[in-house]
């Protein structure tokens, strides 16, 4: 194998062809005639003597040999942004870019605070937020096309490093003159003659929901169901009905007394886990770094 044949023209373009799924496509997002990027790949097959990608009628998709090397391209691509960043921070933590991207839930309070007080000390750095659903958010860190994740998880993730794990035990969120909301825990029998809101089936959190509702031969009805928690946060603070949340997301406005959160007693509504995640085996920029250690420490700050 001939190592010279791994250079950065060679693999940005192997990289967007893997990003995009096809030549033509990847042609567009680097203006770049597509023949001069068919070289490149062939090059790279030709001298690494393996067939990178699995040609099909929708387009391109990576070999096994094509996987590791997208893995060593995107690695290659973070360390040196890594040296880049490091390099402008010599004089300390006086500019830099943190790439975060978190699930819905935490990008409404939690996020936003936690920056805001980030930046009382380390006033240059800036921040990039992306908000996806938990699965996106792990494969963008996975990827590199984010530095820290924010996420509910139900397993563990194949490269992916945790920072902080948490168990997120699920909450019934209600108005101030709610019938339950004097309860210091309810049981999902209990919420049964009340109205609720609940996310669509896809989420973390109605999976558990279901599930557990499913061992207990409970069926509830949605008198509002969206995919967008703050609607459905705003709905049971208003007193349209109960809705479900982790601690985390609400915990802003559950300090400033805005809305009442009973835990959920039953078995199985601790399931789900709010992870930091980072890219195993990565050294993070030294502002990123910092980032992180704050993160962990505000996720610490109202844990049980």
């Amino acid at each position: 194998m001939n190592s010279r044949a791994l250079q950065e023209t060679a693999l940005r373009y192997f990289l967007t062809v893997v990003k995009s799924g096809s030549i033509s496509e990847a042609s567009i997002r680097l203006n770049v005639a597509a023949s001069a990027i068919s070289r490149q790949i062939a090059r790279l097959e030709y001298e690494l003597d393996t067939q990178l990608f699995e040609r099909r009628a929708r387009g391109m998709v990576p070999s096994a040999a094509g996987e590791l090397l997208a893995a060593h391209a995107r690695r290659m691509q973070l360390e040196t942004e890594r040296v880049a960043s490091d390099i402008q921070a010599l004089q300390g933590l006086e500019r830099g870019t943190v790439r975060l991207a978190c699930s819905e839930g935490f990008a409404v309070d939690f996020i936003p605070l936690t920056i805001i007080q980030f930046r009382r000390r380390y006033q240059g750095i800036q921040f990039r937020l992306s908000v996806s659903s938990p699965a996106e958010v792990t494969r963008k860190v996975r990827e590199g096309e984010a530095d820290i994740g924010l996420t509910f998880s139900l397993a563990p993730e194949r490269d992916i490093q945790v920072a902080s794990r948490q168990r997120s035990r699920i909450q019934a969120l209600m108005a101030h003159d709610h019938p339950l909301a004097s309860r210091r825990d309810v049981k999902l029998a209990q919420l049964q003659p009340h109205p609720i809101a609940l996310p669509p089936p896809e989420t973390t959190l109605r999976q558990l929901f279901d599930i557990c509702c499913s061992q207990q031969n409970l069926i509830f009805e949605s008198i509002f169901t969206s995919n967008y928690t703050e609607a459905l946060v705003n709905f049971a603070m208003l007193g349209g009905a109960i809705a479900l949340a982790g601690e985390i997301s609400i915990r802003h406005r559950l300090l400033h007394d805005r809305l009442v959160a009973v835990p959920i007693r039953d078995a199985g509504m601790d399931a789900r886990h709010v992870e930091l995640q980072t890219l195993a085996n990565r050294t993070l920029p030294a502002a990123t770094e910092a980032f992180l250690e704050h993160l962990k420490a505000m996720m610490e700050a109202g844990k049980p």
